[in-house]
């Protein structure tokens, strides 16, 4: 199944939305203030998969980081569910997970998720990794002059 929407969201450093999915409130505030700390994206923290995709469709997050290992609707179920509705089939999606052996990794990247985060992570390298994995501009690369 592809998605046919096209991305048309702004693609600029600042003003990115990140929605941060995880059911243990300690992991969303670590990400959080981890994402808080070199960008100026705006980040919703939400406490499980059907939040997310009840909020996708109208928030149009830049990018979700989604924890695998949830009640009800865990990670694969509510990354199959984005990519079902045209709305949010072109989200990308990376994993947070504690779940990370190479024979997972490889199911998650074939599902479509963009990266895998393994927890724990450190919370000053999250933005650069998310900007990793998508191919965002980092948001010091002016400071670089790149």
């Amino acid at each position: 199944m592809g998605c046919d929407r096209a991305m048309v969201r702004e693609q600029s450093d600042s003003n990115k939305l990140i929605f941060v999915v995880d059911d243990e409130a300690d992991i969303r505030t670590i990400a959080e203030l981890g994402l808080s700390l070199d960008t100026d994206w705006s980040i919703v923290t939400l406490a499980s998969g059907q939040e997310s995709v009840s909020r996708a469709a109208s928030d149009r997050p830049d990018a979700i980081l989604l924890d695998v290992m949830m009640p009800d609707m865990d990670g694969l179920a509510t990354l199959q569910q984005l990519q079902a509705d045209e709305q949010t089939c072109d989200i990308p999606v990376i994993f947070l997970t504690a779940k990370a052996q190479a024979g997972d990794r490889r199911n998650y990247y074939a599902a479509g998720v963009k990266g895998v985060i393994t927890k724990p992570f450190d919370p000053t390298a999250l933005a650069g990794q998310i900007e990793g994995f998508l191919g965002w501009r980092s948001v010091n690369d002016d400071d670089l002059g790149l």
